[in-house]
């Protein structure tokens, strides 16, 4: 059965017009739904997004809503709330996401650490550093070293030698 609704904008502005005459707080099994009472009309609060009904799981999430937007005065009706049917939601995948950012937070200090650490220790004049030339001409050298080494050792060896 479609209802028509009243979206938070429009309840809003009756409030602040002063057109609310009451609220209707009605539970029912999953939660608390509002009737809103204006001139001649009565309908629900819509939620948002869906523009489906809106179902509050809490009683006092409710009532912090009403008195928030200006209404303090409401009826409750609780004859069909059942505390047991309201549903809760789980978020397995919150958990593995918070470790997920806890873990990048971790690094994150970690690699800023070892910048810190890096250009601290550029800045040492101990510290020597070599040049890419320098190493280019230093690995040329082992190279040649393993290459000569490795020319001899295929070389066939002379029979009584």
């Amino acid at each position: 059965m479609t209802h028509e609704t009243i979206d938070h904008n429009t309840l809003a502005r009756l409030v602040e017009a002063h057109a609310v005459r009451g609220a209707h707080v009605i539970g029912q099994p999953g939660g608390w739904v509002v009737i809103v009472k204006y001139g001649a009309t009565e309908r629900p609060l819509a939620a948002t997004r869906s523009r489906e009904v809106r179902v509050f799981k809490k009683l006092e999430t409710l009532v912090g809503y009403l008195k928030g937007i200006g209404i303090s005065r409401f009826d409750v009706d609780a004859a069909d709330f059942d505390p047991q049917t309201v549903a809760t939601y789980s978020r397995p995948d919150a958990s593995e996401a918070l470790k997920r950012a806890h873990a990048a937070a971790a690094h994150d200090k970690w690699f800023r650490e070892q910048v810190t650490q890096g250009i601290k220790e550029a800045d040492d004049p101990a510290t020597q550093w070599v040049s890419n030339e320098t190493v280019k001409a230093e690995s040329a050298k082992r190279r040649a070293a393993w290459r000569k080494r490795a020319a001899a050792q295929s070389r066939p060896r002379r029979a009584g030698a």
